[in-house]
């Protein structure tokens, strides 16, 4: 759900326009205790964050870990800039170095780095198995690496709507076409395993906002989900996946979601694995 330029052969479906950026942060700041529970580096620790964009969680990252060295990757410039911008607003006096650069040519040295995150990165990649197997490269023996993606597979919500279910696979079958996967949270353990990880552990964060929950109904149903579904429009009606009017009214049943009677579940998974010390298994 994120919009790094590390590694993207394609283009990013859902655009870099002001209203993306504000997304990615109400985003970031709704799911912050959701997704970033139990992630907290040691003071020292070298961090690399791949893929960091706007820096969103950047900067979640920085006040989980303060004392930890933080180096933040992204291979656009006004991503970059927008970032250092945010993290010097919510985030002073955190210890991060920016670079502009490309997941599968890092300026790093070979286990140069105790930790790598990754969030909202792999749903972007034409091979996703191979960005894991290169960032190996740079993570020490021993080290590990986080994985955050989403899935949209697992929306569900009341009141159901055939034309909502129908908008929210045109923005599968959007990223599917320029080469991404909108459903790869539930591939991330063979993905990591084909990688050469090992010890792998993947657990679901799950998202259910309902009118006892406003801040998630707000923050993710209306503000982070819907918002992402609806930058699609013009792309999905382009292609022929919908009709203007068919389209019209997924998105406003997607709404009613948000309204007093309605509910809404998403599945986020995060993964945590180590980078293995045998000689045998980096050769994998």
């Amino acid at each position: 759900m994120a919009s790094p330029e590390v590694a993207v052969t394609a283009r990013y479906v859902h655009g870099y326009s002001d209203r993306e950026a504000a997304r990615l942060g109400d985003q970031a700041d709704t799911l912050a205790a959701l997704l970033h529970a139990g992630t907290v580096y040691p003071a020292g620790s070298r961090v690399l964050e791949i893929g960091c964009g706007v820096g969103a969680q950047t900067i979640h990252l920085a006040q989980a870990s303060p004392g930890a060295r933080i180096t933040a990757v992204d291979r656009s410039d006004g991503s970059l800039a927008q970032a250092r911008a945010r993290v010097a607003a919510h985030a002073p006096g955190a210890d991060v170095e920016w670079y502009r650069a490309d997941l599968f040519d890092l300026p790093f040295a070979d286990a140069e780095f105790d930790h790598v995150f990754v969030c909202f990165v792999l749903e972007h990649l034409s091979d996703p198995r191979q960005a894991l197997t290169a960032l190996r490269r740079v993570l020490r023996p021993g080290g590990a690496i986080t994985v955050i993606e989403g899935d949209h597979g697992s929306a569900f919500f009341h009141p159901t709507s055939a034309y909502a279910r129908a908008a929210i696979e045109c923005q599968v079958q959007l990223q599917s076409a320029a080469d991404g996967n909108a459903l790869i949270g539930r591939q991330l353990q063979p993905l990591l395993a084909q990688a050469g990880y090992d010890d792998i552990v993947v657990r679901p964060r799950t998202v259910y906002a309902d009118q006892t929950r406003p801040a998630l109904v707000d923050g993710f149903t209306r503000s982070t989900f819907i918002a992402m579904v609806e930058s699609v429009r013009d792309d999905a009606l382009a292609a022929g996946l919908m009709t203007a009017g068919d389209w019209d009214r997924g998105i406003t049943d997607l709404h009613r979601t948000a309204q007093a009677t309605g509910t809404f579940h998403y599945t986020f998974f995060k993964a945590v694995a180590v980078n293995p010390s045998s000689v045998a298994s980096a050769g994998q």
